[in-house]
């Protein structure tokens, strides 16, 4: 059976691979570098040139992975690396990792450039013309077997768990139908849901494997005195974890678990997936994602096209690199909030939709914004990045057991 086809206007990868947008990303690779890339970048924001980067001056190699997988993603068409010169990021590492996949890459260096203006002033040179040569990126056709999609819930409230959540989940049950690759995220927010995620689970060493990854994220919470249960969620009328966490695990829907991933694995089939997103070891770092878009960063370097962000108090946040469609829980911060929104799940707790509709609506709005239609944060020109610092083991053969 031909999977269903989800858009005509595809950029086409070296690899293989299919994006839904063809963006320029300038990449700073030490906080003393940002100020600098942001200025190259900010002329050309409205013209598909995005802003990430890494802050940190000692070396970790989770943020050099993350770079590398993001900097290779399907969606980005060209990257310009801008370092200061003297930070430990390997720059020419990411460099040789970009240009091995055949986009244009350039690398500039603020203490051999000539300082601050004369970086801007290259940056920019190089940004408009890498432009020029990206009108010419082949367009194909993209199968809905080709995509990936993630999700992520932030500023939940006491309605997130009965509309939108579910209503996402309804959404991945149909693309994990179609072959598409979903992911949903994080242990943190799911203690008191590992058993109904082992009942879920493709093979039993899997149930295992998931059972263990929220058990390492409670003892991490343990451990820092705190959980994911945050002041606004409170106040948001969320009464506990266990109801926070259930209202988040809704998103995944109720189709098997093919295979737990950590930040930087690209799933090779489709099916849904567990991102694991809390640090392996000792705690080192402290809080495991500082706010949502470090979560949104790790699901785009897991090849997320697209991403569905539940929020019910009203989160504006949206993303470099992948779209974010909002859905929105609440129907008075929809009211408060339209133009941030892009649907409406409120409409459920109103009697004027059900959760099967919104899911459609949900899986028809990912097929017109593959297709091109910019979401509300795009259109709003949101395009936040964060990452920071964290360690990882390798993800084994048990834990992708659909693969073999």
């Amino acid at each position: 059976m031909t999977p269903p086809i989800l858009t005509s206007n595809a950029f086409l990868r070296s690899d293989g691979r299919k994006g839904i947008r063809n963006i320029v990303t300038v990449v700073y690779l030490v906080e003393c570098a940002h100020h600098v890339s942001r200025e190259i970048q900010t002329p050309f924001r409205d013209q598909g040139v995005h802003l990430l980067g890494f802050s940190g001056c000692y070396p970790n190699e989770y943020s050099f992975r993350m770079l590398r997988s993001l900097c290779t993603h399907p969606n980005v068409g060209a990257v310009l690396l801008v370092s200061l010169g003297c930070e430990g990021f390997n720059r020419k590492g990411l460099l040789e990792a970009v240009r091995a996949t055949g986009r244009p890459a350039g690398l500039l260096v603020i203490q051999q450039a000539g300082g601050t203006r004369s970086t801007i002033r290259s940056g920019r040179d190089w940004v408009s013309k890498t432009l020029r040569e990206l009108e010419s990126t082949p367009r194909t056709t993209m199968a809905l077997n080709e995509l990936v999609v993630g999700t992520v819930c932030g500023g939940s409230d006491g309605t997130s768990g009965i509309t939108a959540n579910p209503a996402i989940g309804r959404a991945f049950d149909r693309l994990v139908s179609e072959e598409a690759c979903c992911i949903f995220e994080e242990t943190g927010e799911l203690i008191g849901c590992e058993q109904i995620m082992v009942s879920r689970a493709v093979t039993p060493e899997l149930g295992r494997i998931l059972d263990e990854s929220v058990v390492k994220a409670a003892r991490y919470y343990a451990t820092l005195g705190h959980g994911s249960f945050a002041p606004g969620n409170a106040d948001g009328g969320l009464t506990t974890q266990e109801e926070k966490s259930m209202g988040a695990y809704s998103k995944s829907g109720s189709s098997p678990i093919s295979g737990l991933i950590k930040p930087g694995d690209v799933p090779r089939k489709g099916g849904l997936y567990l991102l694991d997103v809390v640090p392996d070891g000792e705690v080192r770092f402290g809080f495991p994602n500082i706010n949502d878009n470090a979560e949104i960063a790790e699901l785009i370097a897991c090849g997320s096209h697209v991403i569905l962000f539940a929020t019910g108090r009203g989160s504006v946040v949206g993303s470099a690199i992948s779209p974010v469609i909002k859905v929105c829980a609440n129907p008075e911060t929809f009211l408060n909030l339209p133009e941030d929104m892009d649907v409406n799940a409120g409409r459920i707790l109103e009697g004027e939709s059900n959760l099967d509709q919104v899911g459609d609506e949900i899986h028809g709005l990912i097929k017109r914004i593959a297709d091109g239609q910019p979401t509300a944060s795009e259109s709003l020109n949101h395009q936040e990045f964060v990452l920071g610092y964290k360690s990882f083991e390798p993800v084994g053969p048990t834990c992708h057991p659909t693969y073999q």
